[in-house]
């Protein structure tokens, strides 16, 4: 991909538009909020020629929304590997202080979701959420309680064999560098950091 977006990389259309198969390579879905939104492009860039990349077509939002939505989103096609995350939607603070969906929640959530992505037979890889950073977020959220929803995904993903793909470490010491200021999101090259990450992950999981 070349030239920049119109829009914010975390917001960019095209990361919607059909990807199309190439027949003879594997199937690979994203499946996230607006951070992988960031990263899609960039993802298919770099696996062109390994590996048809789709990804579901709208910002993933809560795991609340994903229980809701994965039939939809998987549809009726073979998929080869899954990459999928849901956390920063989670974690938003309430006006009275709780989090839009709860630890208890967020831990269900995600069993039925990992079981119902175990059934597709693909190799799945959970993205761990990235940073959140400190300053006055729109919507409210406090550093660190995506490290409290990490540490419940760890374990559900540990208890179903599922691979971890942490991209809160790999992006936590370089916010400076590609985290937009106050903001949960990456700029460009954030996104393209960002992606070489998952692409890597993907790419191994592949040749698994």
């Amino acid at each position: 991909m070349t030239g920049m977006p119109q829009q914010p990389i975390w917001n960019d259309p095209r990361a919607f538009a059909p990807a199309g198969d190439r027949p003879g390579l594997p199937r690979v879905l994203l499946i996230g909020d607006s951070i992988s939104i960031g990263y899609t492009l960039f993802v298919r860039e770099l696996l062109k020629d390994e590996a048809n990349v789709h990804r579901i077509p709208e910002n993933g939002g809560s795991s609340r929304n994903g229980v809701e939505k994965l039939e939809a989103w998987l549809g009726a096609g073979r998929w080869d590997v899954i990459h999928f995350n849901f956390g920063l939607h989670d974690i938003p603070r309430l006006d009275g202080g709780q989090w839009q969906v709860s630890m208890s929640e967020y831990e269900s959530n995600l069993r039925r979701i990992v079981e119902r992505l175990k059934k597709t037979g693909a190799r799945l890889i959970f993205a761990a959420t990235t940073p959140v950073p400190a300053g006055r977020l729109n919507p409210p959220r406090v550093p660190g309680d995506e490290v409290t929803f990490n540490g419940i995904a760890l374990g559900v993903m540990r208890e179903h064999g599922v691979e971890v793909n942490d991209l809160h470490a790999y992006a936590r010491g370089r916010l400076a560098e590609w985290q937009e200021p106050a903001n949960v999101h990456f700029h460009e090259a954030g996104s393209r950091a960002l992606a070489e990450q998952v692409a890597a992950a993907v790419r191994a999981a592949l040749k698994r």
